[in-house]
């Protein structure tokens, strides 16, 4: 009995110790800045924005003008990365995929150049500062906020937030906490966890039209995390999944840029 309870006292023990790892990196694994590389060069019509913080923090993003004129009910197209995002490398993304709107993005608090500590709290606020800062600066007609993978949670808190636009969502997830869970279902998540977004219940009460764009093979946010996210969404104008794609592969598929066009054309015509 007595070599049973010391393997037993020994397992617990280590069971501790990698709970106690887990909740002092939990922000790294949640906020991997340091993965985040320069990004790609900006063409020379963009625009840098900077935006202050009264912690004393500063946001550092991009505006990328349009190709063209912009036309009629065209919206300004304000993106939220997901948590591997270099914001320059998002800007040209939904550049690529929207050439006729105006594009903006910004470095997650804590993600260089922005200064600062990464949170989701922080995120989540940073992002009704950023509308805002650019309803001072730039003053578009209007705006739709597009938010892949963490970037849902911003997106979705700034929807239910302020009135913009639309809203559309690319491999989103309902809760923050219920996804942690999927991959560390061995972890007392709900008691270790300091960082929440809650996505469905942000568009619960968000009435402007949502698109949800999903990958059919995510192992990253499984199709059961994204299904409550469509039946949180009271005006849900577009659910697509795209065949056969990943977590991060799904940008490079010709059937999600489609998805993604449509998408805004949909929420525009509204």
């Amino acid at each position: 009995m007595a070599p049973f309870l010391k393997i037993a006292g020994s397992l617990v023990a280590l069971y501790l110790a990698v709970v106690g790892l887990a909740t002092m990196f939990q922000g790294k694994l949640l906020f991997p800045r340091g993965m985040v590389g320069p990004g790609a060069p900006l063409p020379p019509k963009a625009e840098r924005l900077t935006l202050g913080m009264g912690s004393g923090d500063e946001l550092v993003g991009v505006h990328l003008p349009a190709d063209r004129p912009l036309p009629e009910g065209a919206s300004l197209v304000l993106g939220f990365g997901g948590n591997a995002w270099n914001a320059d490398d998002l800007a040209l993304h939904l550049h690529s995929v929207f050439p006729d709107r105006d594009v903006v993005a910004f470095h997650y608090r804590g993600y260089p150049p922005s200064t600062g500590r990464p949170s989701a709290r922080a995120i989540l606020k940073d992002a009704l500062d950023i509308h805002d800062e650019i309803i001072a600066e730039l003053n578009p007609d209007r705006i739709v906020a597009v938010g892949l993978s963490l970037g849902a949670g911003p997106a979705a808190h700034l929807a239910w937030s302020r009135p913009i636009t639309g809203l559309v969502l690319v491999t989103p997830f309902d809760t923050l906490t219920a996804l942690a869970r999927e991959h560390y279902s061995w972890l007392p998540v709900g008691l270790l966890l300091r960082h929440r977004m809650d996505v469905a219940a942000d568009l619960r009460a968000v009435t402007q039209p949502v698109a949800v764009i999903a990958a059919e093979a995510d192992s990253i946010v499984p199709p059961r995390r994204t299904a409550p996210v469509r039946k949180a969404a009271d005006n849900l104008v577009l659910d697509r999944v795209i065949a056969g794609a990943g977590h991060n592969d799904i940008y490079d598929r010709a059937q999600y840029r489609r998805a993604m066009q449509d998408a805004l054309s949909l929420i525009e015509s509204k």
